[in-house]
């Protein structure tokens, strides 16, 4: 049987410490980077069998990045993100994370994506099977950025990043109860030709995504001043949400407006379906690319209105709880979010709140082309108002007490 790393003298408050935490305690002299290295290594060799996260471990370059880390600090360099352990998506995905390990962080693994022939993407091939939702393990994680959501929320991680081609940050977080930012498409590096695929992180707070965006952005910029006008919107006129995640992310916005941080309006907002034009872009058929360009053209007239007269939009991050591992049925967990793949907007999932099925529900904010300042602004609003971090809560974590669970997942290409 392998023998785990030895956990650091960080090991014991590691799962609920944020990145700024980390950095701050790092740069401070009160731990190691690869004292926190060797907490995360811990953790992960402990919870991962269960929960499947990681496709790879990289143990012994995350030692060596660590005492690298170690020697820049001791050398006077004041790194953001020092000795902030982080998951990469995917196998491929260090190229994108260059600019966090330049600002201190130490790559622990490649979190878990579909495998090849996965009929919905939502779930990830671990290296030890299907991914799992933390909070129930006949439940999905939402994907295709499942392996880092999961690690985020179950405290394997605290930041992990994404990408975003129809939701696929944001609904992960909704499900698993964390964080998720989605960029303006084409405001930072993606491989993908169509367009529709934006970088993304996933985080157990807000404030720790607005670290991650000012560093791989280099925007220190602040949102624009008062309060910003929303409009609620349960289905974007189309998507024909279930009941209770509407109901949870309407909680959600309400709490927002009584803290003073978003003034509901009312602008009527009715989008036609995106799945006919994002289906034909991914495809590339060009029989059906003059379809796809004119409902394309048709949303964004809509949403260029609604911008003209509001600040940011909110909706459910998703028409549906969490569901089991056969599949969602006969509707796309993509419904509400792959509009804003189309149309580029940034957009974050919150946390709004658990379902009767014990699992998580997302609020997502959508804002202006440009606009994720004011995102991260608002979110940082919606946690406070909200209360603790549910990822981070002693009384709900799977962090806290209990083995973490095992699940898998579904969605259509996101």
């Amino acid at each position: 049987m392998p023998v785990g790393p030895r956990p650091g003298p960080a090991a014991e408050t590691y799962p609920s410490l944020t990145a700024e935490d980390i950095a701050a305690a790092v740069l401070a002299g009160e731990v190691t980077a690869a004292e926190v290295a060797a907490a995360a290594l811990d953790r992960i060799h402990r919870a991962d069998p269960a929960l499947s996260a990681f496709a790879e471990v990289w143990a012994e370059e995350a030692r060596r990045t660590a005492a690298g880390v170690d020697a820049r600090v001791a050398a006077g360099e004041r790194l953001p993100l020092a000795g902030v352990p982080i998951g990469v998506k995917g196998r491929h995905g260090l190229r994108a994370a260059a600019p966090l390990i330049a600002a201190g962080c130490v790559p622990v693994g490649a979190t878990a994506v579909p495998g090849p022939g996965t009929a919905w993407q939502t779930w990830g091939a671990g290296a030890y099977g299907r991914t799992v939702n933390p909070w129930r393990a006949d439940r999905t994680p939402g994907g295709s950025s499942a392996g880092s959501a999961a690690a985020v929320a179950a405290g394997l991680v605290p930041l992990a990043t994404g990408s975003d081609g129809a939701g696929s940050v944001r609904i992960p977080a909704s499900w698993c109860g964390v964080v998720g930012l989605k960029t303006t498409n084409g405001r930072l590096p993606s491989a993908d030709r169509t367009g529709l695929t934006a970088a993304g992180v996933l985080t157990r707070c807000v404030s720790d995504a607005a670290l991650w965006w000012r560093v791989v952005s280099g925007d220190t910029g602040t949102a624009p001043r008062g309060t910003p006008r929303a409009v609620w919107s349960p289905d974007l006129g189309f998507a024909g949400p279930d009941p209770e995640p509407v109901a949870l992310a309407r909680a959600a916005a309400g709490r927002l407006a009584r803290a003073g941080a978003v003034r509901l309006v009312r602008t009527p907002l009715v989008l036609e379906d995106p799945a006919p034009a994002w289906l034909a872009l991914r495809s590339g058929e060009p029989t059906r690319a003059g379809d796809a360009r004119r409902l394309r053209a048709a949303n964004d007239r809509r949403l260029a209105t609604l911008f003209a007269a509001a600040d940011l939009i909110l909706t459910p991050t998703t028409p549906t709880a969490p569901h089991g591992h056969e599949g969602p049925g006969d509707r796309y967990s993509t419904a509400l979010t792959w509009a804003f793949n189309l149309s580029g907007h940034p957009a974050i999932s919150v946390p709004a709140g658990w379902g009767s099925d014990g699992c998580p529900a997302g609020l997502q904010l959508v804002a202006r082309h440009g606009g994720e300042a004011l995102l991260l602004r608002v979110a940082e609003a919606a946690r406070l108002e909200a209360g603790p971090d549910p990822a981070c809560d002693e009384r709900r974590s799977p962090c806290a007490g209990r083995s973490t669970p095992s699940a898998r997942s579904t969605t259509p290409p996101g």
